[in-house]
């Protein structure tokens, strides 16, 4: 989460401690989970409008779908496996025992 670890939570929890005291501590993290739920259903409202809107084509749109890293590598992705499919690997004849390979002059 945020790539913050047990000992990063920990220099938060007693900076908050220390900061806000013991007393007003409770409040402040249920004003912080409120505003965390509300964050989270907004963004889930989001991403049902934009579901409705696109139409029936987009019905499993996530929104990690619109991060532009993520939509370039699917992309690139996509175009190497039809690269595959497309152009597969030549086949190779293979040598008998005393057969010596092809010499290339330009090559070498």
């Amino acid at each position: 989460m945020f790539g913050i670890g047990l000992p990063e939570l920990m220099v938060i929890l007693v900076v908050a401690v220390v900061v806000f005291g013991p007393e007003r501590l409770p409040e402040f993290a249920r004003q912080a989970g409120r505003l965390v739920r509300q964050v989270r259903n907004l963004a889930n409202s989001a991403q049902t409008q934009l579901r409705e809107e696109l139409g029936p084509e987009y019905a499993d749109l996530k929104l990690a779908d619109l991060d532009p890293r993520q939509a370039i590598r699917k992309h690139i992705l996509e175009a190497m496996e039809d690269d595959l499919v497309a152009d597969p690997l030549p086949a190779f004849e293979v040598l008998s025992p005393n057969e010596r390979p092809p010499y290339d002059h330009e090559a070498t």
